[in-house]
């Protein structure tokens, strides 16, 4: 298993509903950590401005898990390359066509001299088990079905997508390595699952071949966030 630190793979997903309070907690671990994710609350609350402040800390992942029509999707991508992030989530509920106006507008844009966004497909949300897929009338596994949607998001084109890491393993064999695989769900050791249910500690995560691992609660709502990180880098270097 390779040592890698938390300023090499970890990711903040700074969830919450005060920029300033994310701001705060950015500015203590920005450098232990590799970047910062900003998510449907922060950006619903402040919008771009929420990209804009966070990105003065680091790098970051932009996860709205755009779902729409196609020409809708590119559009958003085209908008969101003005913010300079370097990752964006698409649904890859949302089929083939949309997958590749996604990446064509990014390619679209990285051929004109811009900075375009990574795309990462999200497959199925680390919340949901066989029960809930069920009720939505998908009758296939959260493994099975995973697999399938990251083989979709390769065909497509895209950079990677966002799994639990209890499917990386099988990711990287079904699609090759090179394409990244995004972990949230990621609990380390003594913390709650909260509403996730296909969780993994940092270490295992690693282990199986996740090249971001995604932390937001236990980091963001510690008492001393500094002390949650130094346990995940005890964790992800120890033996």
């Amino acid at each position: 298993m390779p040592r890698l630190r938390t300023s090499d793979v970890l990711w903040v997903a700074l969830d919450l509903p005060s920029l300033d309070e994310a701001k705060r907690i950015a500015g203590l671990v920005a450098e232990r950590v590799a970047g910062f994710k900003v998510g449907l609350e922060l950006f619903s609350g402040y919008g771009p401005k929420a990209v804009r402040e966070i990105g003065r800390f680091g790098r970051v992942f932009l996860d709205l898990k755009l779902h729409d029509i196609p020409n809708t999707v590119a559009r958003a991508v085209a908008q969101v390359a003005e913010l300079g992030v370097e990752y964006l989530t698409v649904h890859a509920f949302g089929g083939r066509a949309m997958l590749e106006a996604a990446r064509g507008k990014a390619q679209e844009l990285a051929d004109r001299g811009f900075k375009a966004p990574r795309l990462l497909a999200v497959t199925v949300l680390t919340s949901l088990f066989t029960t809930d897929l069920l009720e939505m009338g998908v009758e296939r596994g959260p493994k099975d079905l995973v697999l399938s949607l990251a083989r979709l998001a390769a065909e497509c084109g895209l950079d990677g997508v966002v799994a639990s890491a209890q499917e990386c393993r099988e990711i990287k064999r079904a699609v090759g390595r090179s394409m990244i695989v995004a972990t949230p769900g990621i609990r380390p050791e003594g913390f709650s699952k909260g509403d996730q249910k296909r969780v993994v500690t940092p270490k295992k995560a690693v282990a199986a071949g996740a090249d971001l691992i995604i932390v937001g609660r236990p980091v963001v709502q510690a008492e001393d966030p500094l002390d949650v990180i130094d346990g995940i880098e005890s964790e992800l270097t120890s033996p």
